[in-house]
């Protein structure tokens, strides 16, 4: 794995007690004049749980199952983990790294599509700490995009699969897929991806999830209808983001008849706040009020295949001088984003 002497996985990071819930969401709006009114609507959601958002422990699952994997497989590369928005900070992180020495980084995000703030936003949290720490400050590569790769859509296949075997077996043949991802303003989903490239109103992520959508449908047989449906909306209405919302959608979804769906988190790489608050209980009570038998599928977590797929892009980024692994001609063409990729203007 030369040139690295170091892996790192970067997250966005959660409140872990009540105390930490308005704090928390402070650092996610910083700088967007979001009234503290807003803050503890917002911070309901975590108070549902105790305060407690389950991204970091999933993250030190996540960092425990890399370990052992790259253990088990003979790479000799220390495990570091950084976020955006809490405790463990990135540039605490990257003081921890300039300690022990560490002098080269590859890393990894834990989003795996393009847009400002799943790919852009962790580089510019990159560049950010490395200049918090100063010029002792380690190297840090981040991984490219890596939403078609097979490890990432072969967990969302096995996930969904035992999501659909939860289904009334009358029901299970019947049932929609509907694929769910965060959504974004329309603005910002433009701006996603190449500028040179044309992939349509929603930009390279719309385009992406489309496709992640399809690759998980066919390896299920492709008995199922599917769609695309966007959830976690939180902009002013006046400002259009991608649609449909995913309780838009199952409203619709039950005046044509529609009877059972399984909804997949394929925007998403773990179980996060928005997927346990949006799904499991704003979607699921949209569900049982329209009489549509729900079920939700996994994000992938630690689903080997995940697991093994972190190893491999590490050795890709190590060893290829372009991506090489990826199910779609959407597979970024190299390594890094150009200047303007998905910046918003």
């Amino acid at each position: 794995m030369r040139p690295y002497d170091a892996f790192l996985l970067m997250s966005f990071g959660g409140p872990e007690k009540n105390d930490d819930v308005i704090p928390f969401l402070e650092n996610v709006t910083r700088g967007r004049g979001i009234p503290r009114e807003r803050l503890a609507e917002v911070g309901e959601h975590y108070f549902l749980f105790d305060g407690v958002s389950p991204i970091n422990q999933q993250c030190r699952d996540l960092v425990a199952a890399i370990r052992a994997d790259f253990d088990a497989h003979g790479v000799d590369l220390p495990v570091y983990w950084g976020n955006r928005n809490w405790d463990p900070y990135l540039a605490d992180t990257v003081r921890q790294m300039v300690k022990d020495g560490v002098r080269r980084v590859v890393a990894l995000a834990t989003s795996a599509y393009s847009s400002y703030s799943s790919h852009r936003q962790y580089l510019e949290d990159i560049d950010r700490a490395r200049a918090e720490v100063g010029p002792d400050a380690p190297e840090i590569d981040l991984i490219r995009p890596y939403f078609d790769h097979p490890g990432f859509v072969d967990a969302l296949v096995d996930h969904t699969r035992a999501a659909l075997d939860r289904l009334p077996a009358d029901l299970r043949g019947e049932a929609r897929l509907l694929y769910s991802a965060h959504s974004i303003p329309m603005a910002m989903a433009r701006a996603s991806g190449d500028p040179r490239a044309d992939h349509g109103p929603g930009g390279a992520y719309a385009a992406q999830l489309a496709e992640v959508a399809r690759l998980v449908t066919e390896r299920l047989g492709g008995g199922h209808d599917y769609e695309v449906v966007y959830q976690s909306r939180s902009g002013p209405p006046s400002q259009p983001w991608l649609e449909p919302d995913i309780n838009d959608r199952l409203e619709e979804l039950a005046a044509d008849g529609v009877r059972a769906v399984a909804v997949v988190p394929h925007g998403f790489v773990s179980d996060h706040m928005e997927v346990k608050y949006d799904l499991d209980v704003e979607a699921a009570q949209t569900a049982r009020k329209l009489g549509i038998h729900l079920v939700r599928a996994h994000a992938p977590g630690t689903h080997p295949a995940f697991v093994a797929m972190v190893r491999h892009l590490v050795a890709e980024r190590a060893e290829s001088p372009v991506p090489r692994t990826g199910l779609s001609r959407l597979t970024p063409a190299g390594h890094t984003c150009g200047p303007d990729c998905c910046r918003i203007r």
